[in-house]
């Protein structure tokens, strides 16, 4: 795709990156994918009251789809208007690379080509970061594919191009990928390993991983057990990933994943409970609308009240 980063007017550049500096956790965030009958860009800030993070899905390798194209498709001066409430709110907008719909490792694309072209679209719509949602299952958990191989390569250039404390990165694996000695090249252990002191934190999608798994706060925080045992936040955290950058990823609703949801309630007893434990990450949901400020104040509660 051509990239024109001479197209974003000077002083709204200024602005954003001004005040563009990584948050500390707890980071809440939201997703946005679908479609919104007569919508103009992401939402008021009103409607996600709760969150400081947003993330327009999805950046393919073909090209911005969904919520990230119908960022470029509003005027510049609907999004440097947006940017500014969103950044005076202290909501981060982001967008999300790759999804389920992309293949890079297996499809052959290469890693630091597709960073630079990711980072210039960042940079020319003016968002605060990128997050990485790496779902080439076939490459992660084949051996010889080279996935965590491709995912350091491309992290390495991201960053490079995208500076820390002025960009954010994130990352979105699935809670099993953290297992240890289970992946090809030990998997997302050896990613953040090598290149975790580049990831801001990592969204970790605990859902679409079995009817039972993920679903207590027993199995969601400190014992996994199931089809993937040591996955959970604290036995992540004991395998060497920071607890500060194991955000829980749930599903909105029972119908926006296969399985893994918890109602509001259960999951803000599980949030307590970490936070009586020592974790401050947050929490992630896929996805806006049928997350919205009533969804995150509830799963806030009294631990991170709204």
């Amino acid at each position: 795709m051509t990239v024109n980063v001479a197209s974003i007017p000077v002083n709204e550049t200024l602005e954003v990156r001004a005040a563009a500096a990584t948050p500390a956790a707890p980071h809440w965030v939201a997703y946005s994918d679908e479609w919104v009958s007569g919508e103009n860009g992401p939402p008021a800030t009103s409607s996600i009251t709760g969150f400081n993070v947003f993330i327009l899905s999805f950046l393919l390798l073909s090209g911005p789809a969904d919520q990230a194209l119908e960022w470029t498709l509003i005027s510049a001066a609907d999004r440097a208007s947006i940017k500014s409430a969103y950044t005076a709110a202290g909501i981060k907008l982001l967008v999300s690379a790759f999804g389920s719909t992309d293949v890079p490792t297996t499809s052959g694309a290469d890693p630091v080509k597709t960073a630079n072209t990711m980072a210039a679209w960042v940079k020319q719509y003016n968002l605060d970061g990128i997050d990485v949602d790496y779902e080439d299952f076939g490459a992660f958990e084949t051996s010889g594919q080279g996935a965590v191989a491709w995912l350091n390569s491309f992290t390495k250039q991201l960053r490079a191009q995208l500076p820390q404390g002025t960009y954010i990165i994130t990352h979105a694996p699935v809670a099993p990928w953290f297992q240890n000695n289970r992946w090809p090249d030990n998997g997302y252990l050896a990613v953040d390993k090598a290149v975790g002191s580049l990831i801001d934190w990592y969204n970790v999608q605990f859902y679409n991983q079995g009817t039972s798994q993920y679903t207590t706060c027993t199995n969601l925080l400190t014992k996994s057990g199931g089809s993937f045992p040591s996955s959970s936040v604290f036995e992540i955290n004991a395998a060497g990933v920071p607890l500060s950058k194991i955000v829980i990823g749930k599903p909105a609703t029972a119908g926006t994943a296969s399985n893994g949801f918890m109602s509001t309630s259960t999951l803000a007893g599980c949030v307590s409970t970490a936070k009586s434990q020592g974790w401050n990450a947050g929490v992630m949901t896929w996805e806006f609308p049928e997350a919205g400020t009533s969804w995150i104040k509830t799963v806030r509660g009294s631990a991170w009240p709204v």
